[in-house]
């Protein structure tokens, strides 16, 4: 997939205030707020920004944690991950392979196989019914 590069005048004009704030600016959506919250719904979650696929339903569970999360992602070249130390903590910042969107963070706290906790913001997400 080809990068998508725009301006933050471009992804402001694309984007809800919220998806902008959270997306290209790398805040963070209310706890127990989002559209996604819970695991019932079956097809595939892509980027809002761009279209990407990054989660399938099949790998999101409850983790009661406030946000939509995902035991991996859909494929290994779906998102990237760095370092992030804002806020006083030191996480794992999940990003959009496709257009670098912060996405939300990874925890070393979900279930098997993987034992990862993909804590994704909803606002960051679309949802594509499987057929």
């Amino acid at each position: 997939m080809k990068k998508v590069k725009k301006t933050l005048d471009s992804w402001r004009k694309k984007l809800s205030d919220e998806q902008f704030r959270v997306c290209r600016l790398g805040e963070t959506e209310p706890p127990f707020t989002g559209e996604f919250l819970q695991p019932y719904i079956k097809g595939v979650f892509k980027c809002v920004c761009c279209g990407n696929a990054l989660f399938a339903s099949e790998q999101q569970f409850d983790a009661g944690c406030g946000w939509p999360s995902y035991w991996q992602a859909i494929n290994e070249k779906a998102v990237w991950e760095r370092d992030d130390f804002s806020y006083g903590m030191q996480r794992i910042e999940v990003l959009c392979s496709g257009c670098d969107a912060h996405l939300g963070h990874v925890f070393p706290d979900g279930p098997q196989p993987t034992g990862l906790r993909y804590c994704i913001n909803s606002v960051c997400l679309e949802f594509e019914p499987s057929k």
